[in-house]
């Protein structure tokens, strides 16, 4: 008798330990072993995901502004809400491992009539009762810890989404304040292009006037002047735009008392990012993380799905005391208890239990898709960031060399014309060119910092807060 005791008590703590769940295993990477061009590592040992984003950005300017952005986006305060929601949800399957009580107070009053009962005339009978009730299920084949596993994988993945929430924000406020100092900065080239346009146009016209200019000189060169003014006033517009997005990213109107900022050309991020071999980056990126989150969940749910065909047993019960009176409901003989367990075996379903097994496979196969889509994409993205980044030093150093050449080019020109050697239209086509250097190095420039900011958001910096 002893020995078979012991045998059931072993046999209920093996079956009350075991899951449905199958064995997880992470999918391997779909992509390269090293990035395209060869690029795989650099002699650092840290991580870019491990760079401060306050260590990143070193303009005052910016860095208050990322910090608003943090405590105002709205985006991030969804998301934020949304791990706090998780984690409810986490707690509340959590609770279903442990048994559940709850008391319950009640008074009954009743008329019986005499045609049913044996007083004369019928009667009224109060009941008074206190009672304390409980329900456990014993989770033999581990459905409640499997959805308890589920829960707690969501929440890991809405987690590590809100960090993504944030890696995306802190990107975004930084580009959108650098394009607005790349716009302030093309503002003062198109500016000083006007004053200097201007003054040629006033020179001619007192040429003119003076009969040493012809009136086609004199409406080129109005029409320079009006198609600079032009370009300086687009960029008044796309400044009030941008400034209009950056109040969106921050979540408030932006303070007065913001730090002065660095100027356009003294911007200065850290460029010698640690690039890691593929498979260390993409163990530290969020979005990473939150997929295989979510596909651990999907893997956890099959395992529920496979204990609903075993039995499920629930057990109830509950005691109290039950009077007539409500002074003797804790005296004398009014102790109640009942106690019910419960065995469900499911028979005949027609199917359904196995279609929603069959469900949950299909879904953690969706998932994996999912995965290895989330990890080839992150892939691309630091793939695109690092090609764009040495392509982009080639044309700055380029650009460098021809707006040197343009500029010797347009001071030779005007010479000539005001030597009378060369005619206005050569001043004209070497001020456009010029000009389009200038504003195509600003862009090359800009582009240059932004490519930074994107390799630093590919590789998974800017989480920490």
């Amino acid at each position: 008798m002893k020995k078979n005791l012991v045998l059931s008590l072993s046999l209920g703590a093996l079956l009350g330990g075991c899951t449905m769940m199958p064995k997880y295993e992470r999918p391997a990477a779909p992509v390269s072993g090293s990035w395209p061009g060869g690029s795989a590592q650099n002699n650092k040992t840290n991580f870019t995901a491990d760079i401060d984003w306050r260590d990143f950005f070193d303009d005052p300017r910016l860095q208050q502004l990322i910090g608003l952005a943090l405590e105002n986006n709205r985006d991030l305060r969804i998301a934020a809400l949304r791990v706090e929601q998780s984690r409810a949800q986490y707690r509340i399957q959590r609770a279903e491992l442990f048994p559940g009580a709850q008391g319950d107070a009640s008074v009954v009053r009743q008329k019986f009539s005499d045609a049913v009962t044996a007083f004369n005339g019928g009667a009224i009978l109060t009941t008074y009762t206190v009672e304390v009730g409980a329900a456990y299920e014993v989770d033999l084949f581990g459905r409640v810890r499997s959805l308890k596993r589920e829960a707690l994988e969501k929440y890991f993945a809405t987690d590590e989404a809100r960090k993504s929430v944030q890696i995306a924000l802190v990107s975004e406020v930084a580009t959108e304040y650098l394009t607005q100092l790349r716009l302030r900065e093309a503002k003062a080239i198109a500016q000083q292009t006007l004053e200097a346009v201007q003054s040629s146009y006033n020179l001619i016209q007192r040429r003119f006037e003076a009969g040493a200019a012809s009136e086609l000189d004199l409406s080129t060169a109005e029409g320079q002047v009006q198609t600079v003014r032009v370009n300086a006033a687009n960029y008044l517009q796309l400044l009030a735009e941008s400034e209009n997005a950056l109040v969106l990213l921050v979540g408030q109107p932006l303070p007065n008392n913001l730090p002065s900022g660095k100027p356009f050309q003294q911007q200065h991020l850290l460029t010698d990012l640690p690039v890691e071999v593929p498979s260390e980056v993409l163990q530290r990126r969020p979005d990473i993380l939150a997929a295989e989150n979510t596909l651990k969940a999907a893997n956890a749910d099959i395992g529920a799905a496979r204990a609903a065909f075993f039995p499920r047993i629930l057990l109830t019960g509950s005691a109290g005391t039950a009077s007539a009176k409500l002074s003797d409901l804790f005296t004398g003989p009014s102790a109640t208890w009942s106690f019910s367990p419960q065995i469900t075996i499911p028979l005949f379903d027609v199917g359904g239990t196995r279609a929603k097994l069959e469900g949950s496979k299909i879904s953690k196969r969706i998932e994996i898709a999912n995965y290895e889509k989330a990890i080839q994409t992150a892939f691309r993205e630091v793939a695109d960031a690092l090609a764009a980044r040495s392509i982009l030093d080639e044309k700055l150093k380029a650009q460098e060399l021809l707006l040197n050449a343009l500029q010797k080019r347009f001071d030779l020109t005007n010479a000539r014309y005001r030597q009378g050697v060369d005619s206005y239209l050569d001043v004209l086509l070497a001020q456009q060119d010029l000009y389009a250097a200038q504003q195509n190095l600003l862009q090359f420039q800009a582009a240059r910092l932004l490519n930074t900011v994107a390799l630093y958001r590919s590789l998974g910096g800017g989480w920490k807060s």
